[in-house]
């Protein structure tokens, strides 16, 4: 290789890492949304998802939401949650079904659920004070279980 063929190439090479950095900061977070429901039913779910991370500062120019739908078939959950590991999402918000597939298919994206059952029953969480592992969210056992014994 020719000395001024080696220097176009180092300066080329050079002026591209900045470019490539820039590319990779520019990469907006993704949110995984997981339903074992039909869109049609639950869609409005996602509007406030994407409601509430506009509360917090993550308005639609700074974050993606990826959603998978099972359409009622609830064995299409484990390859849905795939998916979406797969795509490297920062967290995937999901109801129990959903969540239980996605627990299986990751030990390290956090999973946020929202259940209406005991979710230490559920396998969800080892306990409630301390969940551990990748797995947060809400219950509302308490409430659901006040109404059938009153």
């Amino acid at each position: 290789m020719k000395r001024r063929e080696f220097i176009a190439l180092a300066g080329c090479t050079a002026a591209g890492w900045p470019l490539a950095a820039r590319a990779q900061q520019s990469a907006l977070p993704v949110v995984g949304f997981l339903r074992p429901s039909r869109a049609e039913e639950f869609g409005h779910l996602v509007a406030a998802v994407r409601q509430g991370l506009r509360e917090s500062g993550y308005t639609n120019d700074k974050v993606v939401i990826e959603t998978r739908w099972a359409n009622g078939q609830t064995e299409r959950l484990p390859k849905l949650a795939a998916e979406l590991v797969t795509l490297k999402v920062a967290a995937i918000v999901a109801s129990l079904d959903a969540a239980l597939a996605a627990k299986k298919a990751t030990e390290t994206i956090p999973i946020i659920f929202v259940t209406g059952v005991d979710p230490v029953a559920a396998g969800l969480v080892s306990s409630i004070n301390r969940p551990g592992g990748n797995m947060t969210g809400v219950s509302f056992y308490g409430v659901s279980s006040y109404w059938q014994t009153a």
